[in-house]
């Protein structure tokens, strides 16, 4: 198997869902099969496959990234810094 093939048991791309990865002080990263809706329930349109989504809170247009967390000084780290409890993941 190359880096290219995907598994025998692997879903297919278009049933994998989406991918969200947390950037070190920056914004989640959103790839893939998503729908994004707002506390209504109202669909937002993306208009693309990949988004970034605010995490420090100082986007001018929230819910996307517009790079203010580069100004604000915001940190976060792009992984838990410790696992969460057994208890806490079912």
């Amino acid at each position: 198997m190359t880096l290219l093939e995907p598994e025998d048991d692997a879903p297919p791309a278009e049933q994998r869902g989406a991918t969200i990865t947390p950037y070190r002080d920056g914004p989640l990263i959103v790839r893939g099969d998503f729908r994004l809706v707002d506390a209504d329930g109202a669909e937002i349109d993306p208009g693309r496959g990949t988004v970034a989504l605010c995490r420090c809170g100082k986007s001018g247009i929230k819910p996307f990234c517009d790079g203010t967390h580069k100004r604000s000084g915001f940190t976060a780290p792009s992984a838990p810094d410790r696992p969460r409890p057994v208890s806490e993941l079912d």
